[in-house]
């Protein structure tokens, strides 16, 4: 069970690292559409299930993971700011030990990219 596990997350990162070249390559650093659930999904489910830990934490932690994958300069990114504030106020709020609401969580996401992307 717990290799199958691995190997789902590393399809979701093989997915999301392709997505994300994509991305760039095409002179955006915009999180495309569906990536951030997908991440997202894929990192809240483990950190819930440790010891210590809470829902808004792994929200917090989740996020600011997936945002740092995503962008094309880096943390000294205006943007990646811009994002991570964006989205650890707005977005991280939805999820629940019962719940991670991936699918809201990255929707939320790839609204605060947008509005940042404008912004920048």
């Amino acid at each position: 069970m717990e290799k199958r596990g691995v190997s789902l997350i590393l399809m979701v990162c093989l997915v999301m690292s392709t997505l994300v070249e994509q991305s760039r390559a095409q002179g955006g650093i915009v999180i495309p559409i569906g990536v951030a659930a997908i991440c997202f999904g894929a990192c809240f489910a483990p950190c819930v299930l440790q010891t210590g830990t809470t829902a808004g934490s792994c929200a917090i932690d989740c996020i600011k993971n997936c945002l740092f994958k995503s962008t094309a300069g880096g943390v000294k990114d205006t943007q990646y700011f811009c994002n991570l504030g964006c989205s650890t106020t707005l977005c991280s709020s939805f999820s629940t030990k019962e719940n991670p609401a991936a699918k809201k969580v990255g929707s939320c996401m790839e609204s605060c990219s947008a509005t940042c992307a404008k912004k920048n």
